[in-house]
């Protein structure tokens, strides 16, 4: 009954939310250009249904590809920084910089160098460069968590530095690398998307484009479906990595 409530609750808030806006549209005459209603945004969404699901694709494809890159790079870089405080004296202050930085600022030079005919290839380096910073600040933050006590034991049974950082550094940074990861993918999506608007190309086929399209042509409830279909795409992405870090943390603990 309680997980009811809980389901039903949100659900009772958007569906009045949604009436609301519905009879105050139709009761002020708000031009459809400007704020279209929530039927006209239905009828939108199921016109251009398949459009719109292969633009969701392009771009969580994108996003995941991004995310896949940064992971890499970014757990490589914080395994290299852990094992050397004076790299990571080093690494940290330019990873800041690049975290901070917006990628609006860089996006041109990235789409000069990736290639005006190849789009798919900035957005995916912009968004992998927005998901860097949360995977390594987990990771590095993960591989500094060690219990003090496991690592005087480590020292006294004379455990090398790879034994200690497999045995014990690795397995205690399982916790953050998930939340990393999972913060992380949010921003590869937020990324990809921001990335498409700035390349303003139709290469990519992502649902930017199909926001830009439809707002040059002032079709508001066609721009509607599009950002209903982004987050639908977003809040499934982060239940299944939700979902994920749950069995993770599971396996982890069991071990």
């Amino acid at each position: 009954m309680r997980r009811l409530a809980a389901i039903a609750a949100p659900v009772a808030l958007i569906v009045l939310l949604l009436a609301a806006w519905e009879i105050a549209c139709r009761a002020l005459a708000v031009p459809a250009y400007f704020l279209p209603t929530p039927s006209a945004i239905g009828q939108a969404l199921i016109a251009d249904w398949p459009t719109l699901l292969a633009s969701a694709w392009a771009t969580l494809r994108m996003a995941l590809m991004a995310l896949v890159v940064a992971s890499l790079i970014a757990q490589g870089v914080a395994l290299a920084v852990a094992l050397s405080p004076t790299a990571e004296r080093a690494v940290r202050p330019l990873a800041v910089v690049l975290q901070v930085t917006p990628v609006v600022a860089i996006a041109p030079l990235v789409l000069i160098w990736a290639g005006i005919d190849h789009p798919t290839r900035a957005i995916v380096a912009l968004a992998a460069i927005v998901a860097f910073f949360p995977i390594f600040s987990g990771a590095l933050t993960g591989l500094k968590s060690a219990d003090p006590d496991l690592e005087r034991l480590f020292d006294l049974y004379g455990a090398s530095r790879g034994q200690r950082l497999v045995r014990l550094r690795l397995p205690s940074a399982v916790p953050f690398l998930l939340e990393g990861h999972k913060v992380a993918a949010g921003l590869a999506v937020i990324g990809a998307v921001v990335a498409e608007f700035v390349a303003g190309s139709g290469g990519a086929q992502g649902l930017a484009w199909r926001i830009l399209e439809a707002g040059n042509r002032l079709q508001t409830a066609k721009m509607f479906a599009a950002l209903v279909v982004l987050g639908l795409m977003g809040a499934l992405l982060h239940a299944l990595l939700e979902a994920g870090e749950k069995a993770g943390l599971r396996w982890w603990r069991g071990r």
